[in-house]
């Protein structure tokens, strides 16, 4: 998701940064259980329904959850710019499954919903991303938590503001950026439509 708009952020160091997590769950968790954000974007084919398919896949593992998600937002691509919009969204998630072991579930999913990496930061099917998992810090060849690039996407802090709890720490920068990138329009985010989550029938693949 690097070929999306960057938040143009001068203020990020006076917030709390991705180094002084310290998360706070929104309720009881259940034993072994960890709340995490799921990037998901799609600017080819049906958008919308990929999304939707990528949600239902991701709440059919026996590992994992979907608690809440957010609006789905159109954005315009930037860098390698030949290429349809984007949308994009968040969930928020509980999930039994290890950092490493949540990754490659989402890559399998990309690849059930033919994801291809022809061209770098080009179109795709579907693309899902890993940005946070409870506290957990970790960077090796497969992943760095959180994501190292989060805070810098707007495509990423618009829809993650909409399910953050009130009180995670990320929650009052991501709100301050959300509410910038969405008046002033300088992002090239709009929102582009609501799924109603816990409707059964709004995320059928009809």
């Amino acid at each position: 998701m690097d070929n999306k708009h960057p938040l143009n952020n001068n203020t990020a160091s006076a917030d709390p940064t991705l180094t002084d997590l310290n998360i706070v769950e929104d309720g009881v968790l259940e034993a072994g259980r960890r709340q995490s954000y799921l990037a998901l974007g799609s600017n080819i084919g049906a958008r919308e329904q990929l999304l939707r398919r990528a949600l239902r896949l991701l709440d059919n593992d026996p590992g994992i959850q979907v608690m809440r998600i957010s609006g789905i937002y159109e954005t315009a691509p930037v860098g390698y710019t030949d290429q349809p919009a984007f949308l994009n969204m968040v969930a928020a998630v509980r999930t039994t499954l290890e950092p490493i072991a949540l990754l490659r579930t989402m890559l399998n999913i990309e690849n059930k919903l033919g994801r291809t990496r022809e061209i770098r930061f080009g179109p795709r099917t579907i693309d899902l991303d890993l940005l946070l998992m409870e506290d957990i810090r970790m960077e090796d060849e497969e992943l760095t938590l959180p994501h190292p690039r989060m805070l810098e996407r707007a495509f990423v802090m618009v829809p993650l503001n909409d399910v953050l709890d009130s009180r995670h720490p990320l929650k009052k920068q991501a709100d301050q950026l959300a509410s910038r990138a969405l008046e002033d329009g300088g992002e090239g985010i709009t929102l582009w439509n609501t799924i109603n989550w816990h409707n059964a029938s709004e995320l059928s693949e009809s």
